[in-house]
């Protein structure tokens, strides 16, 4: 992928969205529902677009809200519903569209108190608390966010009582639902004013806040932390978690570093990242250069995605740790100091995430669960407990509580950022010196994710490849021992085809969005022989695309 020239450097003026025209946008723009980028379209993670593309206007987010208010009731789901919203510029008027339908529908609605921007893993936590021993009245939640998207972007995603991402069915008969809205202008949606919604007796407020950072001492060894006074420092990016951090130090004594406490629609504290966006991930060494700058001041620091359930971590031994590096650590401390976890909790990954994460996994005697990529994969298995641990290449994970029970079933970058503080005071060491450790024993992989171009026929195509359609047997000088198109763990769709030999791997997927395929690899034996392993995927898609009949697809 060609990186732009201004990556890692700070926004330049030009950049920055305007928010006015924006939020004009959102409330006068129509979309279209006959033009495909206009209609509702989930995604692995809701509802995303801009306002300025008609793809996140005003009757979007109506006509999703009543459609959730119709799935609830088809469920009989009347607990209350947990709405939360992080910073971007379009969440705030998101939040106030969809209460004006949920109040119509009598929807009980908890919002944040005092209007405070709620992190992903905060309603996920909330919804099982509150779900906890109840079988009847259950809670489900909507949070509103376009994750670590660009800032003209908003998002909206459906959590159901299991507190995780919803399903592809679930999302699906709420987009089909929603859409239908869209068609008839609307017709026969519930809303009422927002300020009447405000004042509906059916909305409750609900500290989030302090209900989570109570709580966390029952995931993380807070007292391992403060009595080994690791010095850290955290930038929450803008980020819906920017007031949760301060008093978490607060409450657990901790000494913790907020470096960036600025809460700014425009995101103009960022510097950019590869491709010349303003884009808050923080798995990226280029959106992540100022706290990559301050690695020597602290003993471990750490960033937050804008909805805070994505998490990087920055050590002084290595810098930025890549998120298979971390995962891979995490894995690795966790099942070792966690005693009242079950002997037989499995560890979850993704077809995409490296295969550190299998050689950890059979050193520590643990089943692997890989599964296709989307956290959705791992909700059961963290809800009943036979996932101690799931974790994703895009730097998302959630894991157990310390007694084995389950903390959230959607990623959570918090605790993980923590659990790199609790792992350096406990091992006398930060994680990227473990994971130093990690690869003189297991071996040292390279990892890289590239892109090319394909029509959607040959999406289409690629998406239903079989096993059978793969001629090599062999991949950069090895024999090819797997060949998946289902993941290993559950024997779902991996929506593409991923081959591995003994030394390497290659797996590629269609884009949702855009018409290329990307192709995730990684090779145990260096960087050219990965760059053989990139050369030859490309080959060998080409040439299952090319043999394939496109009349014949199931």
């Amino acid at each position: 992928m060609k990186v732009s020239p201004g990556a890692g450097k700070p926004a330049e003026a030009w950049m920055l969205v305007n928010v006015p025209r924006l939020v004009t946008a959102y409330y006068t723009e129509v979309p279209d529902p006959s033009v495909a980028e206009q209609r509702v379209a989930f995604g692995t993670s809701g509802h995303r677009g801009s306002a300025f593309k008609k793809a996140f206007n005003e009757w979007h987010i109506l006509a999703i809200s009543q459609a959730i208010c119709q799935y609830r009731e088809q469920k009989k789901i009347d607990g209350p519903l947990f709405l939360g919203m992080d910073t971007h510029a379009l969440s705030e008027p998101a939040q106030a569209s969809a209460l004006e339908v949920l109040a119509a529908n009598g929807v009980e609605v908890m919002l944040a108190e005092g209007d405070e921007y709620t992190p992903t893993p905060a309603v996920s936590h909330a919804i099982l608390t509150y779900n906890r021993g109840r079988e009847t009245g259950l809670a489900d939640g909507i949070v509103i966010t376009p994750s670590h998207n660009p800032p003209h972007d908003g998002g909206f995603k459906y959590n159901p009582p299991n507190g995780g991402p919803a399903e592809s069915a679930v999302t699906a008969w709420i987009e089909a639902k929603a859409n239908e809205f869209l068609e008839n202008g609307l017709l026969g949606l519930k809303r009422v004013p927002f300020e009447k919604a405000l004042r509906a007796p059916t909305t409750h407020r609900h500290d989030y806040l302090n209900a989570y950072i109570t709580d966390l001492a029952n995931v993380i060894d807070m007292d391992a932390i403060r009595g080994a006074k690791i010095s850290m420092g955290v930038d929450p990016l803008g980020g819906a978690g920017v007031h949760y951090w301060g008093p978490i130090a607060e409450r657990y004594g901790l000494n913790l570093t907020v470096v960036n406490e600025a809460v700014d629609p425009t995101f103009r504290f960022m510097t950019v990242d590869w491709d010349g966006q303003i884009r808050m991930d923080p798995s990226s060494p280029y959106a992540m250069q100022r706290l990559i700058g301050l690695k020597d001041r602290f003993e471990i620091a750490f960033a937050c995605d804008t909805d805070h359930d994505r998490h990087g971590i920055v050590t002084r031994s290595s810098g930025l740790l890549p998120p298979n590096h971390y995962l891979s650590v995490a894995i690795f401390y966790l099942f070792q100091h966690r005693p009242k976890w079950r002997k037989e909790a499995a560890i979850g990954k993704t077809v995409v995430s490296s295969q550190m994460i299998d050689r950890v996994t059979a050193k520590l005697g643990r089943k692997l669960y890989e599964v296709p990529v989307g956290f959705k994969w791992f909700v059961d298995g963290l809800l009943d407990g036979s996932l101690g641990f799931g974790g994703e290449e895009s730097a998302g994970a959630s894991f157990a509580r310390l007694d084995g029970t389950v903390w959230t079933t959607d990623k959570d970058g918090i605790v993980p950022a923590l659990l790199a503080a609790e792992i350096t005071a406990r091992m006398d060491r930060d994680p990227g010196e473990i994971y130093g450790e990690l690869t003189r024993e297991f071996g040292e992989p390279v990892y890289d994710r590239v892109e090319a171009p394909a029509t959607p026929e040959q999406k289409e195509i690629l998406e239903k490849l079989s096993p059978e359609q793969v001629r090599s047997t062999d991949l950069a000088g090895e024999k090819v021992q797997a060949i998946l198109t289902r993941a290993p763990g559950n024997g779902a769709s991996i929506g593409g085809l991923k081959v591995a030999a003994e030394s390497g791997w290659f797996a590629a997927r269609p884009s949702g969005t855009e018409n290329i395929y990307k192709i995730y690899a990684e090779s145990f034996r260096g960087a050219d022989h990965l760059r053989r392993i990139l050369e030859e995927a490309q080959t060998i898609v080409s040439d299952a695309l090319a043999t394939s009949d496109p009349k014949e697809k199931s």
